[in-house]
């Protein structure tokens, strides 16, 4: 089965509210699940004590006229910033900072993001931020991971996400999601744990993705986003503990999801003030959430959020998206390159605004 179709049936699970997915680990057998539990004792060893806490970087920044900006945001120890030394090198605060300087505005930042939390916490942080800011303008959210390492059936995972996403969307607040991180990528963790740590943690980016797009909000790709910083600076990239960010890594996650959020407010910067189509030459397209949510767990920094085709949200294998690359890097010359084997099927329907994504 495909990742597309695997995340389909996951985000499927979650709307209806069934459980009957595992987490993965039963297909293994108890002699995997036995190497499993071996391994992750050695991960344990190998990878740095935790920190005792994260900074606080509830407040206001940035300065400007007007009222300010309410930006929330929830999640796990990423989300609360772990790692990092002070409050302005949270991805809360950085994010925060940047709104602020491009819209003029001073930006309060509610945090109430849990170290350790699992999705099945959103919607206690989600009710402690509203105690606080009863309509936030967006939410940022950063979860999956400890629902990977503790093994959490995906579609209870995912469930619990869509219905916080489903909540801040009925207030009107835009949500911008940074699905789950590529766990593959943390060398200290040895095999076959850190492959089936991608495996499943890219599986649940996907479903992540697609949950998040029907419910309203949009999605950017975390993935592997510091794994080649890893392999070429570890001390820079990753912090103490060898597994959460450094105040690099951070900036490096903010730096992904602050286009998003830009757009989410309708702040645009170095863009047309028209919406920007998706560039075939980028990679970027239109297609069906779950081929979308396929291509973008592949790609660290790729916005997927919902779209129409002809005038309709919905085809017949769900919800039309679009998949867009933010940061916009120099165009690849498609002469110089061969298509990847599972992308050589992409097929281009308007050449001068979309590109069709087909694959399955």
């Amino acid at each position: 089965m495909s990742r597309a179709r695997r995340a389909r049936k996951i985000a499927a699970t979650a709307a209806y509210g069934g459980g009957g997915l595992a987490a993965g680990i039963g297909a293994l057998g108890a002699i995997g699940y036995g190497v499993l539990k071996v391994e992750a004792k050695v991960a344990r060893r190998i990878v740095g004590q935790p920190f005792d806490g994260s900074p606080d970087d509830n407040g206001l920044y940035g300065a400007g006229v007007g009222e300010p900006v309410e930006l929330v945001v929830l999640g796990d120890s990423s989300a609360a910033g772990m790692g990092a030394d002070h409050r302005y090198q949270t991805v809360g605060a950085i994010i925060a900072n940047g709104v602020s300087a491009l819209t003029g505005r001073p930006v309060r930042l509610t945090n109430t993001a849990v170290v350790g939390a699992e999705s099945s916490g959103l919607e206690l942080q989600l009710a402690n931020a509203l105690d606080q800011v009863p309509r936030p303008h967006v939410a940022i959210i950063m979860i999956g991971a400890n629902d990977v390492t503790h093994r959490i059936n995906k579609a209870v995972a995912v469930r619990h996400l869509e219905t916080t996403v489903r909540a801040l969307r009925a207030l009107d607040t835009e949500v911008v999601v940074g699905t789950c991180p590529d766990l593959g990528t943390i060398q200290p963790i040895p095999q076959p744990l850190r492959l089936i740590g991608r495996r499943w943690s890219r599986d649940m980016a996907a479903a992540q993705t697609v949950a998040v797009v029907e419910a309203g909000g949009r999605t950017v790709s975390l993935g592997d986003l510091l794994g080649p910083e890893f392999a070429e600076r570890p001390h820079e990239m990753f912090s103490a503990d060898r597994f959460h960010p450094s105040p690099a890594g951070y900036a490096r996650a903010a730096a992904a999801l602050l286009p998003s959020v830009y757009d989410a407010l309708g702040v645009r910067i170095g863009e047309p003030s028209e919406e920007r189509h998706p560039d075939a030459r980028r990679g970027e397209g239109v297609g069906p959430v779950a081929v979308a949510a396929q291509y973008a767990v592949r790609d660290p920094g790729t916005e997927v959020s919902a779209t129409k085709i002809a005038g309709q949200a919905r085809g017949p294998r769900g919800r039309w998206a679009m998949l867009l690359r933010r940061p916009h890097d120099p165009v690849p010359d498609r002469q110089a390159e061969s298509p990847a084997p599972d992308e050589s099927n992409a097929t281009v329907a308007d050449p001068a605004a979309r590109h069709t994504i087909e694959a399955d």
